[in-house]
């Protein structure tokens, strides 16, 4: 596994990083959660400390769930049941509190890896709406039968969109699924996009916008 350990303690992130590497795995040391936020799309899992520098790690774990569903372990020494419960509602997978017993931390990685990537059925590969025909398999977009030339980040506003019809994508998750990051200044590139997306298209009601959050393909 590609894990991150999120923790500013030199002593507790050198043991953990050690440890899991040991034992056949790639992990990462990151020290502020903004590290985290920019880079989490290269980890398959996350150990994440609370106590951060930049942020509390609460915050941080919101953050990361409006863009990502990578598993995420809470390591930390709080213990109360108000952090234990505040944890496993903000989004994360699983709780353990410091110090953490190496074997039980990686039996519970794999644990709730597993639980994220189960054996998916085969998705569907054109998206008809109207008459927008939209094969995701030859990247070719069709109007009433005839072809649309998009760029192709045009073309991968239409294949996040076209993952769920009708369900809200937000902008942060386009910007970070297209752009790779969700939290630097490329808003004004997805208005860009967007705009000239939807004039090729000519279908107005194709794309809805939902005011002060994203966007939604098709009813």
């Amino acid at each position: 596994m590609r894990l991150a350990v999120v923790e500013d303690d030199d002593g507790v992130g050198e043991a953990l990083v050690e440890a899991f590497t040991v034992r056949g795995h790639h992990a990462t040391r990151l020290r502020r959660g903004a590290d985290l936020l920019t880079a989490h799309r290269g980890f398959d899992a996350v150990v994440l400390d609370l106590g951060l520098p930049d942020a509390d790690g609460l915050t941080v774990l919101r953050q990361l769930r409006e863009v990502s569903t990578v598993p995420v372990i809470i390591v930390t020494a709080r213990s109360d049941e108000r952090s234990i419960v505040r944890g496993l509602r903000g989004g994360a997978d699983d709780y353990v509190v410091k110090p953490p017993r190496i074997a039980e931390l990686l039996a519970r990685l794999e644990n709730v890896t597993r639980r994220a990537h189960p054996v998916a059925a085969p998705t569907e590969r054109v998206v008809v709406t109207g008459d927008v025909r939209v094969d995701l398999e030859a990247r070719r977009v069709e109007v009433a039968g005839v072809p649309v030339a998009l760029t192709a980040k045009e073309f991968e506003l239409v294949q996040v969109l076209t993952e769920r019809p009708g369900a809200a994508v937000s902008r942060q998750q386009l910007m970070d699924r297209i752009w790779g990051d969700a939290f630097v200044a490329v808003s004004r590139s997805l208005d860009v996009h967007m705009t000239g997306l939807r004039a090729k298209l000519d279908r107005p009601g194709l794309i809805t916008t939902i005011r002060g959050y994203g966007y939604r393909w098709g009813d």
